[in-house]
C-alpha cells in the first residue's frame, strides 16, 4: 500500500512540475506573470525532479539561466544519492 502511495505521489508531483514549467514557458512569450525559480525549485526538490529536468530539456526553458540549473541538477544529484543509499541500507538489512 506505501509503495502504491509513493508511486502516485511521484507521479502526480512529476506532472505537476512538468505543467509548472510548461506554463511558466507560456508565461515567459506572452509576457504575463511568471512562476517563481523558488516555487519550480521547490516542485523539483518535493518529488517532481525528474518532470522537472524533462520539461526544462523538451521545452528548452530555463537552459540557460545558470545558477538556477545548477540548483535543479544538485537537487538531481542529491535525490540520486539518497535513493542508492535507501538500496545501500535495504540490501543490507537482508
Amino acid at each position: 500500500m506505501f509503495l502504491a502511495l509513493a508511486i502516485l505521489y511521484l507521479f502526480v508531483l512529476n506532472v505537476a512540475a512538468y505543467l509548472a514549467f510548461a506554463r511558466d514557458k507560456a508565461a515567459a512569450i506572452e509576457g504575463r506573470r511568471r512562476i517563481s525559480e523558488d516555487r519550480l525549485l521547490a516542485l523539483a526538490f518535493l518529488g517532481g525532479s525528474i518532470g522537472a529536468k524533462v520539461a526544462q530539456m523538451a521545452l528548452r526553458h530555463k537552459i540557460r539561466k545558470e545558477p538556477f540549473r545548477q540548483q535543479l541538477n544538485g537537487i538531481i544529484a542529491v535525490q540520486i544519492v539518497a535513493l542508492a543509499a535507501v538500496f545501500a541500507l535495504s540490501y543490507m538489512a537482508r
